[in-house]
């Protein structure tokens, strides 16, 4: 039922790998419906309509952070401790926790937002317009907060295929709820397609969690709550990051629709899903097959920081050259995901990849802290992270528009990089491994190599600078991921061409 959470050093690297191309097949899937249901709001709706959605799922994602009070995180942590031990007794305990526990702030969604659509309409939109939708999407927040246990026991227990499917199954509701209701129905449909969605999405969560063999419990009303309040406990911290994340998303989509109307903030929208696209699969096999093998290995600094080294290898191997592919033909994928209308949001979207190519290399080592359940070093990294993003894009999108959201990010990341490595140095004592200096080194410089020509160069001569970058790091990246797996987890024919590359 469950797996090794530390698997042997020799086959760690395979274990990573083969985490992150089922995340990475399931995530490559979803790139495809995605191009279909952004073209159908391109069309459709224009950047206001784009914009409009993200708006909304803004709206969603905040109601879910507050009412969810981060449960889903620290049910991980916790199923993943008790899937350590090898007990299945301590396994059941906490999913009946879990989801009994999940139900209830489900409820609490439903009435937190539906209390409070006034305000926050007004907030939001500056009238009362979008009272009735964001009522309709209190909906998609009891869904959501509903299959949040579910998707935390999948998690905890290892379950990748299981979220892989999941995730596939996930974009697939999307694109065919979406694209009809949007056609029929135009703008209006926005906020049930939502809806729709995340219902759909959990019950096909709920079927997938099914199929995990665990021993019948019964709960007391006191064990329910002795284990609530572990969970919760742990939670707050988890809940209080997710809040800043969302919370800050929403509060620079809000400083750019002020600035620039609904027009701008579709342009942001689709710069910002554009240049998660490629990073989105490696950072969500990272929360869903890397942190709990690090969390059940914390106790040993040295195979910890071992393991993230490893991670962040493979992570930077395998992002470095989709991210300069990105930066290089951004105005020809611009226009494939979106329309003509979108070219505004190149520039801006160049920018965010330096930022994403930043938070690949981070996002490992800033797991330790979460591991290690240092909460109030947790929530100081969060806190700063926000003061640090929203000061910029309060003072650079007046001056520079849309795109100084961007800028805003790339400036974020290089704060965060910096102040994350700072405080694990000191809580493990973590050190980048000679290999992963030299990746970044590598990937980082042809970043701002590439960066700097579309800046400086004329068209012709920049896009051959990234697409020699691009070549070259696929080259480099593939020959040594294939060196990083060991012989016996290849067909002979690959061996014998690594042979020949080596």
């Amino acid at each position: 039922m469950t797996h090794p959470l530390t698997p042997p050093r020799s086959q760690t690297y395979t274990q990573i790998l083969k985490s992150t191309m089922w995340m990475g097949g399931s995530s490559l899937i979803n790139v495809a419906l995605s191009i279909i249901r952004n073209k159908a709001l391109a069309v459709l709706l224009g950047p206001e309509g784009v914009g409009l959605m993200g708006l909304y799922g803004s709206i969603i994602d905040i109601a879910q952070a507050i009412a969810g009070l981060g449960v889903g995180g620290s049910g991980v942590r916790q199923v993943a401790e008790a899937a350590g031990t090898g007990d299945e007794t301590r396994i059941s305990r906490s999913a009946a926790t879990l989801r009994r526990l999940s139900v209830l702030l489900g409820l609490l969604g439903v009435l937190l937002l539906a209390t409070l659509a006034f305000p926050v309409s007004d907030l939001t939109f500056g009238d009362h317009q979008h009272v009735g939708a964001i009522v309709l999407l209190a909906l998609a927040v009891f869904f959501r907060l509903v299959s949040s246990g579910e998707t935390a026991l999948l998690q905890g227990l290892r379950g990748i295929s299981s979220l892989a499917r999941i995730n596939v199954l996930s974009g697939f509701f999307a694109t065919i709820v979406t694209v009809p209701l949007i056609y029929i129905f135009g703008e209006h449909a926005l906020a049930p397609a939502l809806v729709v969605t995340a219902a759909l999405s959990a019950l096909s969560i709920w079927w997938f969690s099914r199929q995990i063999r665990l021993p019948t419990v019964s709960l007391s009303t006191h064990q329910f709550y002795t284990e609530s309040a572990a969970l919760l406990r742990l939670g707050v911290a988890f809940m209080v990051s997710t809040l800043l994340t969302f919370g800050t998303a929403y509060a620079v989509r809000i400083i750019v629709l002020t600035e620039g109307g609904v027009q701008a903030a579709g342009l942001y929208q689709a710069a910002w899903a554009i240049g998660g696209l490629y990073t989105g699969f490696i950072l969500q096999a990272m929360g869903t097959d890397f942190y709990p093998r690090l969390t059940a290995a914390i106790g040993d600094e040295r195979d910890c920081n071992r393991l993230v080294n490893e991670q962040a290898e493979v992570s930077m191997l395998l992002a470095g050259p989709g991210l300069l592919a990105t930066l290089t033909f951004a105005p020809l994928i611009m226009r494939f995901f979106y329309s003509a209308e979108f070219q505004g949001a190149v520039e801006l979207l160049r920018w965010l990849c330096l930022g994403m190519m930043l938070r690949i290399v981070v996002w490992p080592v800033g797991f330790i802290i979460v591991a290690k359940g240092a909460q109030k070093i947790f929530l100081f990294t969060e806190v700063a992270a926000t003061v640090v993003h929203l000061g910029l894009a309060w003072l650079l999108v007046p001056k520079l528009g849309v795109l100084g959201s961007g800028v805003a990010f790339f400036g974020l990341y290089l704060w965060h990089s910096v102040l994350i490595y700072a405080v694990v140095r000191r809580l493990t004592g973590f050190r980048w491994s000679a290999a992963n200096r030299q990746h970044g080194l590598i990937m980082l410089s042809l970043s701002g190599l590439v960066f700097l020509a579309f800046e400086n160069l004329p068209l012709w001569l920049a896009l051959l600078t990234g697409s020699a970058a691009v070549i070259l790091t696929s080259l480099y990246s593939l020959r040594l991921l294939l060196r990083l797996l060991p012989p016996e987890a290849l067909p002979a024919k690959i061996r014998g061409v690594i042979t020949k590359l080596a």
